[in-house]
């Protein structure tokens, strides 16, 4: 019924994203339901799925078809109704039960999708798992001597608050009383606006609300906190507010971006920085993972602070992997995405703010004053560029500035992810995107003019070979 090229089309490395309707379907979710029913029986996963939804129009109608699929199957299904996907994750690894979330995160109104995992919230990506549900959906639904399973429904907002801020216990210390902040929350009409309500009432501040209306159809601006566009609203927001902080959502809340109190975008690495150091305080010595193109800072501050700092390629199924190989506390991307030991490894954009909100709240310091320890150096932040010949963009550079002996500037080349050259005074990484003919360069210099020297010199190199 379902070609292999129209899966290849929208089972992507981490998850299934797609075109409501024309690829995204009812019989399509229940073909996928049936088809993760069937692997998590392989798998011998427990016997309850747990389902979860965002609040665009097409996610009930496809959580409901997916649902069908799993049950005919003879798994039982719990639905949590609307949730953010690090509510979905809460709810796999406390029940310890896989799960399945009906979101695009942050993709345009037209797109929906679904995030898969095993119980305890371990992902599940190509190589774990969506290449065997591929092949399931190919070969049809399997006949099965299971009975029908029975679909109950379970509100776990609450319990999803008490879970996070337990996590905090300086919240309700009598003893180490925390100021009151102001707090400008732009949820852009995604799940943040379902969330942040629940969490930020038990806090010691006062919220002022941008988009907080569920909207699928995203009226104001998409719910993507890292193109600089859809901050400009919560920036301004929050000096006109005169605001200690501004915290942007994605559209499935798994993603955070703060704003300073001058209306600055905190770099991510500085968060990452911030909550490296709060982790090991309390577990000092521990490991904690970051992303290649995190800012170099990043590791310094986890080695000045007792830690281990260990490299990752970019993306979630990686670092989580590492975490649990090395048993890390932390994880941080420049992507805006944060692990924690203590949430199954998983990422919450909702954590991390909390993080930040108890830090600043413990002090009498503005944000920019508390992150500038933390700023050290200045980057690019990540350029795309479409390229019709990657490989030969690629050659260009390492001739450039690789081996000094072939006449290029002698930059240390390291080839983890794309390639990273380290010279004395910046470093750049460029990766090729594995969907489309782009490459992503990120720069960071020891200063600005620095940085935007090396920047404009590899973009017109990279574009030369458009």
């Amino acid at each position: 019924m379902f070609t292999g090229e129209f899966l290849d089309s929208i089972i992507k490395a981490y998850d299934v994203r797609g075109l409501v309707d024309s690829q995204l379907t009812p019989n399509f979710a229940f073909a996928l339901g049936g088809a993760y029913a069937t692997f998590l029986q392989e798998e011998r996963e427990p016997s309850t799925i747990i389902i979860g939804e965002d609040m665009r129009p097409s996610s009930p109608n496809l959580a409901d078809a997916f649902s069908d699929g799993a049950t005919s199957q003879g798994m039982d299904v719990i639905r949590i109704g609307l949730a953010s996907t690090d509510m979905l994750y809460f709810a796999a690894g406390k029940l310890n039960m896989p799960g399945a979330m009906f979101t695009a995160s942050h993709n345009p109104a037209a797109y929906n999708g679904m995030k898969l995992c095993k119980s305890g919230a371990v992902p599940i990506g190509q190589d774990s798992g969506l290449r065997r549900i591929k092949q399931l959906i190919t070969q049809g639904m399997p006949i099965t001597n299971r009975p029908v399973g029975k679909e109950i429904k379970r509100d776990l907002l609450e319990e999803y608050v008490d879970f996070l801020l337990s996590l905090f216990p300086e919240i309700n210390d009598a003893k180490r009383p925390q100021r009151r902040l102001k707090v400008v929350i732009d949820a852009g009409n995604g799940m943040a606006g379902h969330t942040a309500p629940a969490v930020m009432e038990r806090l010691n501040v006062e919220v002022v609300p941008m988009y907080f209306e569920l909207d699928g159809n995203f009226p104001n601006h998409e719910a993507n906190p890292i193109d600089a566009k859809n901050l400009i609203d919560l920036q301004k927001r929050v000096l006109k507010e005169k605001a200690d902080i501004g915290l942007a959502f994605d559209g499935d809340a798994d993603r955070c971006f703060l704003i300073d109190e001058k209306g600055a975008l905190v770099n991510p690495s500085a968060l990452t920085g911030l909550i490296a150091v709060r982790e090991l305080r309390r577990k000092p010595g521990s490991t904690i993972i970051y992303n290649l193109i995190s800012s170099k800072a990043v590791p310094e501050i986890i080695l000045e602070n007792g830690g281990t700092p260990l490299r990752s390629r970019v993306g979630h199924s990686f670092i989580k992997k590492m975490m649990a190989d090395s048993d890390a506390i932390f994880g941080g991307e420049h992507s805006g995405h944060f692990y924690f030991a203590d949430f199954w490894r998983a990422d919450s954009g909702m954590l991390a703010a909390l993080f930040a909100l108890t830090e600043l709240a413990s002090g009498k310091s503005t944000l920019s004053t508390l992150l500038k320890p933390f700023n050290r150096y200045v980057s690019s932040g990540e350029i795309n560029s479409e390229v019709n010949d990657v490989p030969a963009a690629i050659d260009a550079i390492l001739a450039e500035y690789g081996d000094a002996e072939k006449g290029g500037k002698g930059f240390e080349v390291d080839d983890l992810d794309g390639i990273t050259l380290t010279g004395p005074k910046f470093w750049f990484n460029v990766r090729a995107s594995n969907t489309e003919p782009l490459l992503r360069l990120n720069v960071e210099g020891d200063t600005e003019a620095q940085m935007i020297k090396a920047r404009d010199a590899l973009l017109a190199i990279i574009r030369a070979k458009r």
